[in-house]
């Protein structure tokens, strides 16, 4: 239980919350059969065959994947740290991003955001930052960390006079892609300048979707500025796929909502779905990836899936 401390015991001007995290157990309370009795998954369609992906020779260029949704809430920073380590498993070198002034991804990963002197923020305005001195090793093997905070906020008015401001986080990535396989870039919940630079810098977007009413209104608009950056600003751009997040196969609205993202958007939606659990808000707490927390459960292997479904794509 969060515990607020007496009046006084403030560090820094703010108050110091804290969960300590319980021990994970291979008790699973989530695990559910994600095919039904007729071959089809939560999809509402037959399961596609995603062969297993190849082992690599070499590391590099990385392809970078822009985890985006401007509604808040639907598990892009859980998506990014979960894909991330499940693509280590794979042999992948993986470096995440965080690029939400609100350092969600950084914190997730047991980073304490706002005591760190260098961020992306440092590597994206200060030009004279080696972008090696901000990239963190993380708990996962092969899985590094480009942190934020607060920091970052001010990016977005600074970038605002500069030259070529949608591109300035693809220069700040240039001398490091070659290093990595994949690098995913978690973006803040609106459609500002930031994420603009991400969509610009990507090769790929990789929608999280809340089988929800008022996420799948908002699909839209995100879909209409991918297509005006792949316009304007970047040729190469394109939807990866669109992820399924808080799935809840008992209630009628999670499936309707998973039918109708189906009809509209085809093979674009990946067959992975991500359901409901305890166990993400518990990897939170514990700051590392459900693959390392809870190996066994149905949450570890539905990103072990998606893994294999981004590699395949």
């Amino acid at each position: 239980m969060s515990t607020l401390p007496p009046p006084g015991a403030r560090h820094g001007g703010t108050v110091e919350l804290s969960i300590a995290p319980r021990a994970a157990s291979d008790a699973d309370d989530d695990l559910v059969d994600d095919v039904s009795s007729n071959g089809t998954g939560p999809a509402g369609r037959p399961k596609r065959h995603i062969p297993e992906p190849p082992l690599l020779e070499r590391h590099g260029p990385a392809r970078v994947l822009a985890v985006c949704n401007q509604k808040g809430g639907v598990g892009k920073t859980t998506s990014t740290i979960n894909l991330g380590a499940a693509l280590t498993e794979f042999g992948r070198r993986v470096l995440l991003v965080d690029f939400d002034p609100q350092g969600a991804l950084s914190v997730g990963l047991g980073i304490p955001a706002h005591q760190l002197d260098k961020t992306i923020y440092n590597a994206l305005i200060g030009q004279t930052v080696d972008l090696h001195d901000v990239v963190l090793r993380t708990c996962v093997e092969d899985m590094d960390l480009l942190p934020s905070n607060i920091d970052l906020s001010a990016a977005e008015v600074q970038l605002v006079s500069e030259v070529g401001r949608e591109h300035a986080l693809l220069r700040t990535l240039r001398p490091i892609i070659p290093e990595y396989d994949f690098v995913l870039v978690d973006c803040q919940p609106s459609l500002g300048l930031l994420t603009v630079n991400a969509l610009a810098a990507a090769d790929g977007v990789l929608i999280p979707l809340e089988c929800e009413f008022f996420s799948l209104r908002g699909v839209a608009l995100l879909i209409d500025t991918i297509d005006k950056v792949q316009e304007r600003l970047n040729p190469k751009l394109s939807i990866t796929g669109i992820l399924a997040t808080m799935f809840d196969p008992r209630t009628l609205h999670s499936r309707e909502v998973m039918a109708r993202v189906v009809e509209a958007f085809g093979e674009t939606v990946f067959d992975t779905v991500i359901n409901r659990t305890v166990r993400f808000p518990e990897t939170t707490v514990a700051g590392e990836p459900i693959t390392t927390w809870a190996p066994r459960s149905a949450g570890a292997r539905a990103y072990r899936q998606l893994a294999r479904e981004v590699i395949a794509r």
